[in-house]
C-alpha cells in the first residue's frame, strides 16, 4: 500500500476573489472596487487564505487591466496584510494587446505583485475564448522574468502541460514552477480524480501546484487538492454557489472556510504567507508603510 500524502505540509488556500465574469449586480458578494476587494481579502485571510489571485474592475464594474487600479487594490490589501502572497492577472479573455495585458507587471517596490497569471495556451470558455498565442506567452513570460515576478502557470488541458515542458526546456520558463490546475470548464479537461492525478504526475520535478474546479466542480476538485497533498484555489471567480444545485449563494469567506475545515479534518495545518513563500521559493517580505 502506498503511503498517504504528507499531511504535515501546510495547505495553501489561494482565493480568486473577483475574476472577469461575475458581476455584483447579479451576485452581491462579488467584490469589484479596490476597497471591497481589500476588505474581502482581509476576511478571507482571517478564514485561512494566504494567497490572493486578483482581478481589477473599472468604476462600472467591468474587467480592467490598468496598472493604477491594480496599484490601488494592492496598496489597500497590503495595508491590511503586508506579507500576503499576491498574484495579478494577465488574462487574454477580453484584452488582447501585450501593452494591456502586461500593464500590471510594471508596478514597483511594495506594489509589485509576487506572481502573475500566465495561461499556457488558447481555450474556449462557455461564452468566450481566451486567446494566448505562442508569441504572447513568451513575451509575457519574459516580462515577468525581467520584473522578478513569478509566473502562475494556468493549465486547462494536457497540451498546456506539454507546452510548459517545451518552454522549460528552452529556458523561457525558469524555477520556481507554480501551477494552477483548472478542471471542469466546458471545452477543457474534465474534473475527475484521474485527470488531476495525470496532470500532477507529469509536472516538472519540484513543482508547486494548486487544484481548482470550475462551477460545480469546485468543491470536488478542492477536496482532491487537500487530500492529495497539493494546494487549493477557490473563490467566486470560479464558482458562485456552495452547492451543485445552485440554491446556496457563496461568498469568498465561506468558500475559504469550507476548505479550511476539510484541512482540519484530515490533519493538515493551514499555510501562513511565510509558509507560502517558503513552499514556492518567493523572497520574504518586510512590512513597510505604503
Amino acid at each position: 500500500m502506498r503511503d498517504l500524502p504528507d499531511y504535515s505540509c501546510p495547505l495553501v488556500i489561494n482565493a480568486a476573489l473577483t475574476g472577469m465574469v461575475p458581476r455584483r449586480r447579479e451576485h452581491p458578494a462579488v467584490p469589484e472596487q479596490p476597497d471591497e476587494i481589500a476588505l474581502d481579502a482581509a476576511a478571507c485571510i482571517a478564514a485561512g487564505c494566504s494567497h490572493l489571485h486578483l482581478h481589477a474592475r473599472d468604476l462600472a464594474g467591468e474587467p480592467a487591466v490598468a496598472r493604477a487600479i491594480y496599484a490601488d487594490i494592492i496598496r489597500r490589501v497590503r495595508a491590511l496584510s503586508p506579507d500576503v502572497v499576491i498574484c495579478v492577472s494577465t488574462s487574454g479573455r477580453l484584452h488582447r494587446a501585450f501593452e494591456e495585458r502586461s500593464d500590471p507587471l510594471g508596478l514597483d517596490d511594495d506594489l509589485r505583485p509576487d506572481l502573475a497569471s500566465l495561461t499556457l495556451g488558447s481555450l474556449n470558455f462557455p461564452k468566450h475564448a481566451s486567446v494566448n498565442e505562442p508569441a504572447m506567452i513568451r513575451r509575457l513570460a519574459d516580462a515577468m522574468t525581467e520584473r522578478g515576478i513569478v509566473p502562475e502557470l494556468e493549465l486547462f488541458d494536457l497540451g498546456m502541460l506539454d507546452y510548459a515542458h517545451y518552454l522549460i526546456g528552452r529556458g523561457v520558463l525558469r524555477p520556481p514552477f507554480v501551477f494552477n490546475l483548472l478542471l471542469g470548464s466546458l471545452g477543457t479537461l474534465g474534473a475527475s480524480a484521474e485527470n488531476l492525478a495525470m496532470l500532477v504526475r507529469r509536472l516538472p520535478a519540484g513543482a508547486y501546484w494548486q487544484a481548482a474546479g470550475i462551477g460545480r466542480a469546485q468543491w470536488p476538485v478542492n477536496a482532491l487538492g487537500v487530500t492529495m497533498g497539493g494546494h487549493v484555489r477557490t473563490g467566486l471567480e470560479d464558482n458562485l454557489y456552495m452547492d451543485a444545485g445552485k440554491h446556496d449563494p457563496a461568498t469568498n469567506v465561506r468558500l475559504v472556510a469550507r476548505v479550511a475545515a476539510l484541512a482540519a479534518a484530515v490533519g493538515r495545518p493551514l499555510a501562513t504567507p511565510a509558509d507560502v513563500r517558503r513552499l514556492i521559493g518567493l523572497p520574504a517580505r518586510m512590512a513597510a508603510p505604503l
